[in-house]
């Protein structure tokens, strides 16, 4: 796992300095060694800078930029199966002189062109400079775990695992896109390919670019992102006509190779441990498969009921693991908030990231790599939304559409906050809203959008001062087949399109990458992926029972009655510290004073919300740590 930056400058004004400046803003990513390539060709400048993290040939023969022939590679990632692509190409006629799978890449690519993408099981983003056609080809891998920033302007392309590489850049020009603000706002993150800045975009998952030099001396006004991979081809096909025990012998046997796999490194590796279902399968499949005891760590929030570290040490004790606990403290969170804008490079809202990040420190003492579970709850049908969505909208659309129509247009004539005896409910003015939307269309689609967004369409008019055209995201795909997808479906679908890698893969890398840990998502291997996407629905979601088969999985490994326990999230206290420790913050940063000379956020709404807030309304803590998010990071980017 790496950093890697650079740039393709048709103005030739980009220097080795400037490139020095981007390559240093990654040492994070990449302790173990830096490099970086400069040079001009036909009046271009070109620069590839490189932070090592040695996962795979610890020798300098797997130190990039990496140069083979014509060709130039920057990558940052794993290629699990490089071994046995490797073989393949010598059959081809190929030799290599390293045991690196970037080495693999670039001999790929000369064979194959484009379509050795078909050959990778992996995490990887890279950029390929060929010298002889003149042209770059840039990709990410097709579930997004790690990211691909470019920014394209007057002939500048720069590209960048971090944002922050570009501020380095002088030509670099950081407006802001005031509609990604209002898309923060709705989901917490920035769903790709938008950043928040003008003419700044991430690479979408199982996506690439490829164009030449004279494209980029041209000008032209978009680079275009063609996808190579989609989760939707998977679940545009007939679901699967096989038995359940057919299903359960082939989801293991899968996980078991895509578990092994990610096993495959040349320093030493551990699992974190939550006590879920998810967590729980890496853990006992990969212990059972391994020699050694494997390594395990957890976190620990003493003050939550959603504390799940007594439920991990339990499975730890049961499966032999060396486990590892880490209480989190608020003044362990204190002390890693300050850098969350700094490591995020762009407002991040889910809080998640302080014992994400607490649990990656901690792992990065005795391992290098460590593996998680994320994924799971979307190719297996695991979260508690999915009741909700699939309960209501049975029950709205039974409801005749003249009386769902009457219902909603009298809701129209009343605001929430003006109702009797409801109006102090628990998050009754938000639900109130949502429920006026779905009212007036209950489909999947409009259910999922709606319970997704944590700011309504009312509460978005209040607040923000200057409303944009809204960007189309995935929500709004229309390359899912109604012929063939269930309302669960859909659902998984749009879940594994934005919220795993515009959320969780954000989180996640972010958060082990700060301490100079790999992170691989062993449940996000493209082949079981495609095999979960098109298992029946009931063998995922059974009689209100999610994540069905996988249940069935665990219990061969795992005594029932240590497993079945309500659905906990990865939370911490965080209403009850910003209502005490970190007030003060909270008055500090969303003050009328700032949010006057920002100029972005209506001052009177804030301080409703925050009042609201402060006064025991629960349901403002995640607004409120949105604001708060956006703000800290204006702070460290803007002003």
């Amino acid at each position: 796992m790496c950093g890697i930056t650079g740039f393709i400058d048709a103005q030739n004004t980009s220097t080795e300095v400037i490139l020095e400046k981007m390559t240093h803003t990654m040492v994070h990513r990449g302790p173990d060694g830096g490099n970086h390539i400069f040079y001009t060709l036909t009046d271009f400048s070109i620069g590839l800078g490189h932070r090592r993290l040695s996962i795979i040939d610890l020798s300098e023969g797997g130190t990039q930029p990496m140069r083979w022939k014509e060709f130039w590679i920057c990558f940052n990632g794993e290629i699990y199966n490089y071994r046995e692509i490797k073989k393949e190409l010598i059959t081809l006629g190929h030799s290599f002189v390293s045991s690196s799978d970037t080495e693999v890449i670039l001999h790929a690519y000369q064979q194959w062109g484009e379509a050795c993408l078909n050959k990778f099981r992996g995490i990887f983003a890279f950029v390929i400079i060929d010298n002889k056609k003149k042209d770059v080809f840039c990709v990410r891998d097709r579930v997004g775990v790690k990211p691909f920033y470019y920014y394209f302007k007057d002939g500048l392309f720069l590209f960048a695992s971090e944002l922050k590489a570009f501020h380095f850049h002088p030509a670099f020009q950081k407006r802001i896109q005031k509609a990604s603000v209002e898309l923060y706002l709705q989901f917490g993150n920035i769903p790709a390919p938008y950043t928040i800045f003008e003419d700044t975009f991430k690479l979408q998952p199982g996506h690439l670019i490829h164009f030449s030099f004279d494209e980029l001396k041209k000008n032209s006004t978009d680079l275009e992102q063609r996808q190579y991979w989609s989760v939707y081809d998977a679940y545009n096909q007939p679901k699967l006509d096989i038995s359940f025990s057919e299903a359960l012998l082939r989801t293991e046997d899968l996980m078991k190779e895509s578990f092994q796999l990610r096993m495959v490194s040349d320093v030493p590796v551990g699992v974190f441990l939550s006590g879920g279902f998810d967590s729980v399968a890496v853990a006992s499949i990969l212990q059972k498969a391994e020699q050694r005891t494997l390594k395990t760590f957890t976190i620990a929030v003493p003050d939550s009921e959603l504390n799940e570290a007594p439920y991990a040490k339990t499975i730890a004790n049961y499966l032999g693991t060396e486990h590892t606990e880490m209480e989190c403290s608020h003044q362990e969170a204190i002390g890693l908030i300050d850098d969350l804008p700094y490591y995020y490079d762009e407002p991040y809202g889910d809080s998640s990231a302080i014992p994400t990040s607490l649990v990656a420190k901690v792992a990065r003492q005795h391992v290098t790599v460590a593996l998680s579970a994320d994924g799971g709850d979307e190719l297996f049908a695991g979260y508690n939304r999915y009741d909700y969505l699939l309960e209501y909208g049975k029950l709205l659309n039974r409801t005749p559409k003249v009386l769902r129509k009457l219902m909603s247009a009298s809701m129209d004539q009343m605001e929430a906050e003006k109702i009797p005896f409801l109006k102090n409910k628990y998050n009754f003015a938000n639900r109130y809203e949502k429920l006026k939307y779905l009212l007036k269309d209950p489909s999947p689609e409009q259910m999922m959008w709606s319970l997704s967004s944590q700011f309504n369409e009312l509460e978005m008019n209040r607040l923000v001062l200057q409303r944009e055209d809204s960007l189309k995201t995935a929500y709004q795909s229309t390359e899912l087949e109604k012929t063939y997808y269930s309302a669960l479906s859909y659902m998984q679908a749009i879940d594994f399109q934005t919220y795993l890698p515009d959320d969780i893969m954000t989180k996640v890398d972010r958060a082990t990458m700060r301490f100079s840990l790999e992170g691989r998502e062993p449940f996000l291997d493209h082949k079981l992926v495609e095999w979960a996407a098109q298992l029946p629905d009931n063998f995922k979601y059974n009689n209100g029972i999610k994540k069905y088969i996988l249940r069935q999985i665990v219990y061969k490994h795992i005594p029932k009655e240590l497993m079945d326990r309500p659905k906990m999230g990865f939370a911490i206290p965080i209403e009850k510290w910003m209502r005490e420790d970190w007030r003060s913050r909270i008055d500090d940063y969303l003050s009328t004073d700032r949010i006057k000379t920002q100029g972005i956020f209506n001052p009177k709404e804030v301080e409703r919300l925050k009042i609201r807030f402060m006064n025991g309304k629960s349901e403002y803590g995640v607004k409120i740590w949105y604001l708060l998010m956006f703000q800290m990071w204006w702070e460290r980017w803007m002003d």
